[in-house]
């Protein structure tokens, strides 16, 4: 935690990325197991490093409409948390699928949200989490654009029994008013710490979490 705020860094793909990012304090690593993401970690490779992983952080499986079968093969590879993005037409049924397979509160739900839509009560009921990753009509995150805090905000408001994760083309430049704008106390980084899709800019993760660390003991 840095200053009270959680930090994910999400689209980890090598053992020297997630030391650093250990030693930098994250509470969350992130390996993103969705085969047509350019941050594909294959379960496989996971398993191969996850005993040299650092201790004391959890381990987070990101995955895009798993079927029960993927779902249960994650949560037996030892993962702490199931980040699952998905599309609002997903049957209700599968979510509940999702949250009886791992239980609601390791589950983080990412609904494909389109600016008009709200999150729906089905979300709310099958998971304890929540994350916001800016909505584009072609992929699922990973577009390395901001999405609107301001809803962010008053989304987390409605739903104060939540945790609510913000995400989406945060950086070193942008953390500290997404900060201000969306109120959040839990980011979640990607794109914006990479010289391209899974290599890691150390120097910019060290950044982001001094943006972070200055903004919150300015005064």
């Amino acid at each position: 935690m840095i200053d009270g705020i959680r930090l994910k860094f999400c689209g980890l793909t090598t053992l020297v990325d997630a030391e650093f990012a250990d030693r930098l304090g994250a509470d969350y690593l992130g390996f993103i197991l969705y085969p047509k993401s350019p941050r594909y970690l294959p379960l496989r490779q996971y398993r191969d490093m996850a005993t040299a992983l650092p201790d004391g952080r959890k381990h987070v499986a990101v995955m895009v409409e798993p079927d029960e079968a993927e779902l249960v093969a994650a949560r037996d590879a030892g993962f702490d948390r199931f980040q699952i993005h998905f599309r609002t037409t997903t049957p209700e049924a599968r979510l509940r699928v999702w949250s009886e397979t791992v239980g609601k509160d390791v589950l983080w739900l990412a609904p494909k949200l389109p600016a008009d839509e709200a999150v729906a009560a089905a979300v709310l009921e099958a998971a304890g989490t929540v994350l916001l990753d800016t909505f584009h009509r072609d992929r699922f995150g990973g577009s390395g654009q901001t999405g609107d805090w301001g809803r962010f905000r008053e989304l987390r408001a409605s739903h104060p029994d939540h945790t609510w994760i913000l995400a989406g083309g945060l950086s070193p430049e942008n953390v500290v008013l997404a900060l201000a704008e969306s109120g959040t106390n839990f980011v979640d980084v990607n794109s914006g710490v990479e010289t391209a899709p899974g290599m890691k800019d150390h120097a910019k993760m060290q950044a982001l979490v001094l943006a972070i660390h200055r903004a919150r003991t300015a005064n």
